[in-house]
């Protein structure tokens, strides 16, 4: 599989510690360990809490990452198991299993001063995970803002809205997509060229802020009846 390029339009990114590039990463010298690593990097940076963690399960269920890990399932299995082993053999991951809970699966840490606080605290049981996790995030998950928008309100996404979508992005403001999109939801019309006209007006006749953002079903229906009316009759 051949990689298709980076999308035009705004893309996220994600911080790395310079101490990754200078220290770390040439010490590293086995794929798996390497993928494990950064996919970890990637992870904690979606993750909340002054004690941030990953179970292998974390790894094991973003089918994504999983995909590049091996041929096989059990190829994949192995591969993970292996990178998480040499990066807590490194020392860049701190393996900290939960007292008392045999059953519960090890938490990673990041050896960094919070996670050997977490691990140290864990350890002396004066701390210890919730019983529910809470949910990570996968690689699939990380698209941008305006492809949730539209699947959330407006529809499906196909390759040629989805095209329409990142130019869109690049012309109008991203509280100016999400207003818009906001008033299509509110009047019930939802379909991208009504969006598209309600952009296109503030740009060329300028954008006002809506004092009410509540409208009533008359304000709406007067809403309909205006500039952007014929767009709803399809």
């Amino acid at each position: 599989m051949k990689f298709k390029g980076f999308p035009s339009g705004k893309v996220s990114f994600t911080s790395l510690p310079t101490l990754f590039f200078s220290e770390l990463l040439p010490q590293i010298d086995h794929i798996h360990e390497l993928k494990v690593t950064l996919y970890a990097l990637w992870q904690v940076t979606k993750l909340e809490g002054a004690f941030r963690y990953l179970r292998e399960i974390e790894f094991a269920e973003d089918v994504q990452f999983m995909a590049g890990m091996g041929e096989t399932p059990q190829a994949r299995s192995r591969a993970l198991a292996d990178g998480l082993d040499r990066a807590v053999e490194r020392g860049t991951f701190l393996r900290v299993p939960i007292p008392r809970r045999q059953k519960d699966p090890p938490l990673y840490f990041f050896n960094s001063p919070q996670g050997r606080a977490a691990a140290k605290a864990i350890q002396e049981e004066t701390w210890r995970p919730g019983q529910s996790f809470p949910p990570s995030p996968k690689l699939s998950m990380e698209r941008p803002n305006i492809f949730q928008l539209y699947e959330n309100n407006i529809g499906p996404l196909t390759p040629l809205i989805a095209d329409t979508l990142r130019d869109a992005e690049n012309v109008y403001p991203e509280t100016w997509l999400q207003e818009a999109v906001e008033i299509a939801v509110e009047n019930n019309v939802r379909k991208w060229n009504y969006i598209e006209a309600i952009l296109h007006s503030w740009k060329e006749e300028g954008r006002h802020e809506r004092k009410n953002r509540r409208h009533s079903k008359e304000n709406n229906q007067k809403y309909l009846e205006d500039e952007f009316y014929e767009l709803t009759e399809h």
